[in-house]
């Protein structure tokens, strides 16, 4: 009895590990019920429950019926990061994404959850459920201890967080079975059908696909210092580099395993640490090791900059010609300047997309 008991443990363990919607492979913790105790940022988090979306009959069938599993190719894979400060924004972008897409149920978000948020990523994991009872998700927990002596001081402190580094390592984090997903960072909302988006080819060996913006000047993105070292500089030498924001980024995972893309990422920033060849983020090593072999995608599915710049936060005007995202990369966002009462003209367009509600278990109505 003894041994028949062990073994039924082990086999309600495994089947933990197989169907739980955190990625054990990194760290993990049980789950618990957002009504109890242990939802101890609920003064802070109070979203309405989003309407269910379901597919339409041209879609193709997914997984067997009760279950989806986060390697399943014929899935629309979308990672994003989530974390108490930007919550209601990637709240927002989820909803976005459901509600515009032809087959919502089809859809699989990766979240990255930073190991010591203060809202901890068991809460958050909770609150994507309550939300989003009927979302394909899986919770990955960053350990900000693999980037955090690589960062080194930006412009603004937002840009030093160790999990605006997570793309760097979506590779490690999203299992070997997911071999290309869309990244999008949690400032942005989508209003047409993120499908168009995943069937982006990336040809001949291109790893990343993102809009280029070839009339932007690409100098200012690095130092004085940079572009007098010619040994430096000359990386550009057999490129035509232009500027992407990685905000909105089509990645091919296999082949950025395959080229060791993180270490070759992770060179620039150790480079950064001894030199100072840049002033931004996360962005400029992204542009060292990529400028001028991106698959080019429409400008339509990276209206960004709405946010202003990353002193002011001014507000900007959106950009002519047709949009398919909307993305508030800078200082100001649409959620911070809604509620201070001084939004710009484009943060109306956020605005439908929001499920935060001042009181809990207050559903959506529509």
């Amino acid at each position: 009895m003894l041994g028949f008991g062990l073994s039924l443990v082990r086999l309600v363990v495994l089947a933990f590990i197989l169907f739980s919607p955190v990625g054990l492979g990194i760290r993990s913790f049980p789950a618990t019920d957002v009504a109890g105790g242990d939802y101890g940022y609920e003064g802070l988090f109070r979203f309405a429950e989003a309407p269910e979306y379901r597919n339409g009959e041209e879609c193709p069938a997914k997984g067997r019926k009760g279950f989806v599993s986060s390697c399943d190719a014929s899935l629309v894979h979308i990672a994003m990061t989530l974390d108490s400060e930007y919550l209601r924004g990637s709240i927002a972008a989820v909803h976005s994404i459901l509600r515009h897409s032809s087959c919502p149920e089809n859809v699989f978000l990766h979240f990255i959850a930073a190991e010591f948020d203060p809202a901890s990523p068991r809460v958050l994991t909770q609150l994507v459920r309550s939300t989003f009872p009927s979302l394909n998700y899986k919770v990955y927990i960053f350990r900000e201890d693999t980037v955090i002596n690589l960062i080194s001081s930006s412009i603004r402190s937002a840009l030093e967080n160790p999990l605006n580094y997570a793309r760097n390592y979506l590779g490690d984090i999203l299992g070997p079975c997911v071999e290309r997903v869309i990244y999008i960072d949690s400032d942005l909302v989508v209003v047409d059908d993120i499908g168009k988006l995943w069937n982006t080819t990336l040809s001949e060996s291109r790893v990343i696909g993102a809009p280029e913006y070839c009339h932007a000047d690409f100098v200012k993105y690095f130092t004085a210092e940079f572009w007098s070292d010619s040994d430096l500089s000359r990386v550009f030498d057999s490129r035509n580099p232009c500027y992407f924001n990685t905000g909105v980024m089509v990645m091919d995972l296999k082949r950025w395993r395959e080229g060791n893309y993180r270490s070759k990422i992770e060179n620039w920033m150790e480079l950064q640490r001894r030199r100072r060849i840049y002033d931004l983020g996360s962005l400029p090593p992204f542009l060292l090791v990529f400028a001028g072999n991106v698959e080019p995608i429409d400008h339509r599915w990276n209206q960004h900059g709405l946010g202003g710049d990353n002193v002011k936060g001014s507000c900007r005007p959106l950009h002519p010609g047709p949009v398919s995202l909307l993305h508030w990369s800078g200082k100001g966002k649409p959620w911070s300047r809604l509620d201070a009462k001084n939004p710009c003209s484009v943060d109306h367009l956020w605005e439908p997309y929001d499920l935060y509600r001042p009181q809990r278990n207050n559903r959506l109505n529509h």
